[in-house]
């Protein structure tokens, strides 16, 4: 079953937030949207080598759409139309494309941020932490994503436990989502894996219910 639970001795824990109603509020927050904007930074990070930094704006449209335009340091795009995940590079006159089930990137689960907003489909637990430089108003859940190592109901030991949202989650340790706690949305979120390796992406400027075309989430050169 999805575990939620509070860290003992959290100062977040002790304002009175849990990690339960903490997800609630985030879930609460997306589960209308139709749609959505935010500008991103992106940030990659290996052990003690220079980060590699990238930022743009992200898209989300129901159901279970989004676009994200890489601007700087160069143009990329990352598309999800529902079915499909295609990758563009034109610098580099690429693109690539996977079954959206079958994809391992993070950033593809996140399309359920429009109608399906549910930790319990993407995390085995779900935990309250406390985390230092974590801005005023804000708190910090931590998520175990289902199949990864550090997950106690992998699909190693339950085969019928696979979660196709996050295929091939084994490298991943946990997640940290970073969440107003006045209005639920998401601030930040961070991917760790063994060896140092973090992606984080920060998010700002959240707009809800604008008008997206359906062109913008279907992929075109």
């Amino acid at each position: 079953p999805f575990a939620i639970n509070a860290v003992s001795g959290s100062p977040a824990a002790d304002l009175g937030a849990t990690a339960k109603s903490l997800t609630q509020l985030m879930e609460d927050h997306y589960r209308h949207a139709q749609s959505l904007r935010a500008v991103f930074l992106e940030r990659y990070s290996e052990g003690p080598k220079q980060a590699r930094i990238e930022s743009g704006t992200v898209y989300f449209k129901r159901p279970g759409r989004m676009r994200w335009e890489y601007e700087s340091p160069e143009k990329k795009l990352f598309l999800v139309d529902g079915k499909t995940v295609w990758f563009y590079v034109p610098y580099d006159h690429t693109v690539t494309k996977a079954p959206a089930k079958e994809s391992s990137d993070w950033r593809t689960p996140l399309a359920l941020l429009t109608g399906k907003a549910d930790l319990s489909r993407l995390c085995s637990s779900v935990d309250l932490i406390d985390e230092k430089g974590v801005p005023p108003g804000h708190a910090v859940l931590r998520c175990v994503p289902k199949g990864s190592k550090t997950d106690a109901r992998s699909p190693k030991n339950h085969p019928t436990e696979a979660t196709p949202e996050l295929a091939d989650t084994e490298d991943i340790t946990d997640v940290l989502l970073e969440i107003d706690t006045s209005s639920g949305e998401l601030a930040r979120i961070e991917v760790r894996q063994p060896g140092g390796i973090q992606m984080e992406y920060r998010f700002g400027d959240w707009k809800t219910d604008i008008p997206l075309s359906d062109d913008m989430f279907h992929f075109q050169v």
